[in-house]
């Protein structure tokens, strides 16, 4: 008997044809934010932004998404809870009240499995285990508007962030605070729970590349 698909995957099929009728609202909008959460491959990202009607071009992303599995479907489902999110597609206030429909029935599946539970992943990415806070889109905006030419080197060297990477943000962004912060964000990202503002001021301290301490010291900062 075939394995029945994660919670999550089947909330995205279930939802989907809705989905789709909202966020073609701004298809390239949620391209880049879901690709800057690391949620499609190389290729899935290539491939989805060829797509030239936005209607095709979410369909495309959702079927990439949902076939990369659970955790894919999962980072998607927070994205569409991110506020940034929310402003521009104020439908997606629905999403959340599936989720509640689904979330016991997953979360039983889970614990059957041993695998930690949404709410545990969720509450675990928005505080650290040290008690540091994960660094904010502010701290990130603010951090990218005192990064200069030297941008691409700080990715490489620092952030340890693929040159494939660096290009395809280069030739997805034109104002070069925009690619600076896509930078920051495809960082904390794939650090996930490790993506704290100590951490990146910590990055950006050292090295022939580090920042002087005076634009950055806010990272320190507690609230």
């Amino acid at each position: 008997m075939a394995e029945e698909p994660a919670a999550e995957i089947q909330l995205l099929r279930s939802q989907k044809a809705k989905l789709i009728e909202i966020l073609s609202g701004d298809a390239d909008f949620i391209l880049q934010h879901a690709d800057s959460r690391c949620l499609l491959s190389l290729h899935g990202y290539q491939q989805v932004k060829a797509c030239r009607i936005p209607s095709e071009k979410v369909t495309e992303l959702l079927d990439h998404i949902i076939q990369r599995g659970p955790e894919a479907a999962q980072g998607l489902l927070e994205l569409l809870k991110d506020q940034a999110l929310r402003e521009t597609f104020p439908m997606l206030r629905f999403i959340e009240d599936q989720q509640v429909n689904t979330a016991s029935s997953g979360n039983k599946e889970r614990k059957r499995k041993g695998v930690p539970d949404l709410q545990a992943t969720v509450s675990s990415k928005q505080i650290c285990k040290n008690g540091s806070r994960l660094v904010t889109e502010k701290q990130l905006m603010t951090v990218a508007r005192v990064i200069g030419r030297s941008w691409r080197e700080i990715g490489r060297l620092a952030l340890d962030i693929p040159s494939v990477k660096l290009e395809q943000i280069e030739e997805d962004h034109s104002l070069h605070v925009e690619r600076v912060f896509a930078m920051l964000r495809s960082w904390c990202t794939c650090q996930r729970g490790k993506a704290t503002a100590a951490h990146l001021h910590s990055l950006l301290s050292k090295g022939d590349w580090a920042l002087p301490p005076e634009s950055i010291d806010f990272l320190l900062e507690t609230v």
